[in-house]
C-alpha cells in the first residue's frame, strides 16, 4: 500500500462536542495552523515543501480522517461546523491570534472561520483554494482553457477528453482518474504516488457531509470577508484547472487587503511542483510585520 511519509509529532485535543481530534507538529518558530482539503487527513500536506524550516507547521486532521476520531454525528463534518473545531484548536494551543493556512477545500472552513472570528486571525493564506463558501462559479470552459496549457504533454488527449465529459455532466470514476495528471505540474512518479495515496484516504461519506445542504452561506460570508482587514494571500497554480488563476483572482477581490501569487508551471499542489518557489512566497507573506 502506498503511504505518505510521516512528518512531525502527533497530539490531540477534545473539540467542542468531545470528539478527539489529532494535529501534527513539525518545525519551530511562530505556528501556522494548516487545514487540509479533501476533506481528508492532513498527511498529504507533509511539511508543505519545507515551510517548517520557517514556521512551526501545525496540521489538523479533520474529524473522521487521519488520526482524528469519527464523530457520533456525521453532520458535524459539514464545512461550516468545522469552524468550531478550528476554534477549539486555537483555544487548546493557547493562541490569542493565529496565522491560518488552508489548501483546496480547506479554504471553505478557513474563510468561514475568518468570517466568524476575524479578531482571531492575524494572517490568512489560501493555497489553490476552493470557492464554494463564497459562491464563485468556475465554468467548464475556464477549466478547459486552463487545462489546454498542458496540451504538449503525452497524456493530454485522454485527460482533456475526460475533463470535457466531466464538464458536460458525464463524470465517471474512470474519467476522474484520467484527469489526475492535470492536478500536478509534473506527472512523474512522485506525483503518481501522491495521487494514489490521496485516493486511498478519501471517505465518500465524509466528503458528502462536508458539502451537505446548509454548509455554505455565500452572501453572508462574502459580506463578512469584505470587512476582514487582516492580510490575505491567495496562491494559484498557473496550470491548475481545479482552482484557475482567474477564479483565484476573483476570490482575492472579495478581501480589502489581499494579494495574489500565481506560481508558474504549478498545478493543484504547488509545494510539490516547485517547493523553493512555494515556500519563498508563503514564508515571505507570513513573516511580514
Amino acid at each position: 500500500m502506498l503511504a505518505f511519509p510521516s512528518y512531525g509529532a502527533y497530539d490531540s485535543y477534545d473539540s467542542y462536542d468531545g470528539t478527539k481530534l489529532a494535529y501534527h507538529v513539525v518545525g519551530d518558530g511562530r505556528p501556522v495552523i494548516c487545514l487540509p482539503g479533501g476533506p481528508t487527513d492532513s498527511a498529504y500536506l507533509g511539511d508543505l515543501g519545507g515551510l517548517s524550516g520557517h514556521r512551526q507547521v501545525i496540521r489538523l486532521d479533520l474529524r473522521g480522517t487521519g488520526r482524528s476520531a469519527m464523530p457520533d454525528d456525521l453532520s458535524s463534518c459539514r464545512s461550516d461546523r468545522l469552524v468550531d473545531d478550528v476554534e477549539a484548536l486555537r483555544r487548546h494551543l493557547g493562541l490569542e491570534r493565529m496565522d491560518l493556512l488552508a489548501h483546496s477545500a480547506g479554504a471553505n472552513p478557513a474563510v468561514q472561520y475568518a468570517a466568524r472570528h476575524p479578531e482571531r486571525v492575524s494572517r490568512l493564506a489560501l493555497v489553490t483554494p476552493s470557492v464554494r463558501a463564497v459562491g464563485i462559479t468556475i465554468t467548464g470552459d475556464l477549466r478547459l482553457r486552463t487545462a489546454r496549457l498542458r496540451r504538449h504533454e503525452p497524456w493530454f488527449p485522454e485527460a482533456i477528453a475526460a475533463l470535457a465529459a466531466i464538464a458536460a455532466g458525464q463524470a465517471t470514476d474512470d474519467r476522474w482518474k484520467a484527469i489526475a495528471p492535470l492536478n500536478y505540474g509534473r506527472w512523474d512518479e512522485a506525483a503518481r504516488a501522491h495521487q494514489a495515496a490521496g485516493n486511498e484516504r478519501m471517505d465518500t461519506e465524509i466528503v458528502a457531509a462536508f458539502g451537505a445542504e446548509g454548509a455554505f452561506g455565500p452572501d453572508a460570508t462574502r459580506a463578512a470577508l469584505a470587512r476582514f482587514t487582516a492580510p490575505v494571500l491567495l496562491l494559484a497554480g498557473e496550470v491548475d484547472p481545479g482552482a484557475p488563476p482567474a477564479t483565484t483572482a476573483e476570490f482575492a477581490r472579495l478581501f480589502p487587503n489581499a494579494g495574489l501569487v500565481v506560481q508558474p508551471g504549478a498545478g493543484h499542489y504547488p509545494w510539490l511542483d516547485d517547493a523553493d518557489r512555494f515556500v519563498a512566497s508563503v514564508a515571505e507573506f507570513l513573516d511580514q510585520d
